[in-house]
């Protein structure tokens, strides 16, 4: 594997880590994939010269799955972009420099390149052909503007309330992305005020996060509390069953992890029964959390129409008489009962010529 050239937009030259990735990136990593994000800025710091998937993978005690795993990862959030030769191999990393205007809390939703559909040789891992939708710019909301506002007395009330949760004053963007949901998502001050407590009482106070969280409400179309309770209720309820049903323990779900249950409970509109039935088989043939493998069940079972228990022991019966009929056939298509005397291979006697033969024969 080609060794793979890293570059950057930072003039800096020493191995320094942003303060913006600290606060606003690493808290909701998996820590595995922030070793990886870290050991390349030491890498480029020292411009190290043999950088490679299989070189960070055996530091670190991963597969190289595992290490294209946390780049995409990291690119899906920003922080950096990928470069692929004609073989689909990863060649090369830019990272961004969340310090400037253009990233920060704003870096998710820059556009990064996409890859053709292709399995690289050396990999064996699977890139995303779909080329990502440019999203339109928020309104920078000046001043002014935050003043205005402020003379709502359920604006002001709501901007007291958040910095009681969070114990501190709000910085002019967490109040544009206040003003974001408020004003251009329609959020009621008590949905806000419900966010922000449910993000908090998970353990994440960071902005980005409850951002995201919003803007998932907005998709399902929620716009009371009562809907919000519900849909936490419903997928906090699916993510631990997953989870222990795979036997994750220890970490939270990452985003990659989530957005596959989000396809099966809301693309797929598969019931939690289904989804455990998936994730047990999982365990079964692969004896490891693979939501990978689980997806692919449950991709199939889409496909055939499933929509119950009932449909999937339908499949699994059919299979099973398909199977059992080919096992039972033999190569001129005959299908053979089996029993103790002929449950093995048979052998082609002429037993015409046999009978003659014994007639004729002369006991000595």
């Amino acid at each position: 594997m080609s060794n793979i050239h890293l570059y950057t937009d930072s003039n800096s030259q020493l191995t320094s880590v942003s303060n913006i990735f600290i606060d606003e990136f690493m808290p909701e990593a998996n820590g595995e994939f922030v070793k990886v994000y870290l050991y390349l800025l030491r890498c480029i710091g020292s411009n190290a010269q043999n950088c490679t998937i299989s070189a960070i993978a055996d530091l670190f005690m991963h597969t190289d799955k595992d290490v294209l795993r946390a780049l995409k990862y990291w690119e899906k959030q920003g922080v950096l972009t990928l470069d692929y030769d004609t073989d689909n191999t990863v060649c090369g990393i830019h990272f961004a420099d969340l310090n400037s205007n253009n990233t920060g809390k704003e870096v998710s939703v820059k556009q990064v390149k996409a890859v053709p559909q292709t399995k690289a040789p050396s990999t064996d891992v699977k890139v995303v052909s779909k080329q990502e939708e440019p999203k339109p710019a928020r309104k920078e909301y000046s001043l002014d503007d935050i003043k205005n506002f402020r003379k709502n007395p359920e604006i002001s009330e709501l901007f007291f309330i958040i910095e009681a949760y969070l114990k501190h004053p709000l910085s002019s963007t967490d109040t544009n992305t206040v003003l974001y949901w408020y004003d251009e998502l329609s959020f009621t001050a008590d949905l806000i005020d419900y966010l922000v407590e449910y993000c908090i009482s998970k353990g994440h106070s960071s902005f980005r996060y409850m951002d995201k969280v919003a803007l998932g409400w907005a998709e399902n179309n929620i716009t009371t509390v009562e809907q919000a309770k519900e849909n936490a209720a419903l997928h906090s309820q699916i993510y631990y069953s997953v989870m222990k049903a795979l036997g994750i323990s220890g970490r939270n779900l990452v985003d990659s992890e989530m957005e596959y249950i989000r396809k099966w409970t809301k693309d797929y509109a598969f019931d939690n029964s289904i989804i455990l039935d998936a994730c047990k088989r999982t365990i079964t043939a692969t004896h490891q959390p693979s939501f990978e493998y689980t997806d692919s069940i449950l991709t199939n079972w889409k496909k055939n129409n499933v929509h119950t228990m009932e449909d999937i022991k339908r499949l699994d019966d059919a299979f099973s008489k398909t199977k059992k009929i080919k096992v039972n056939t033999t190569d001129s298509g005959t299908q053979v009962k089996r029993n103790k005397f002929n449950n093995f291979s048979q052998r082609n006697q002429d037993y015409d010529q046999l009978e003659k033969l014994l007639l004729n024969s002369t006991v000595q």
